[in-house]
């Protein structure tokens, strides 16, 4: 409904309302620590959204997907030991997105 052509910040208001009307249980910016050897870092990581405690969704506005952007997903994914989630990408002309299952 919205199209192509804003920020990233209205994608994420727009796909909370969709969370809402759907019952979909979310958190929305949800602090993941990152561990080394044992140790908590004060470095964190923030999802945009992690859906039903099982599925990390991960909302971008640009022109394409980078390797950076995968990588920030499968990090996210690694960090959380969560297996599944959805890159999406709002800043094409038709919806891009791509599905990332971690085992």
């Amino acid at each position: 409904e919205l199209g192509c052509g804003f920020l990233e910040a209205v994608y994420h208001e727009a796909l909370e309302q969709e969370f809402i009307l759907a019952k979909i249980p979310y958190e929305k910016e949800k602090r993941i620590d990152i561990f080394y050897k044992g140790k908590q870092l004060e470095s964190y990581y923030r999802v945009d959204f992690s859906c039903f405690n099982s599925v990390i969704i991960e909302i971008k506005a640009v022109n394409s997907l980078t390797g950076i952007d995968k990588a920030q997903i499968i990090n996210y994914l690694k960090a959380t030991k969560i297996e599944k989630g959805l890159l999406i990408n709002f800043g094409t002309k038709s919806l891009e997105y791509k599905r990332f299952i971690l085992n």
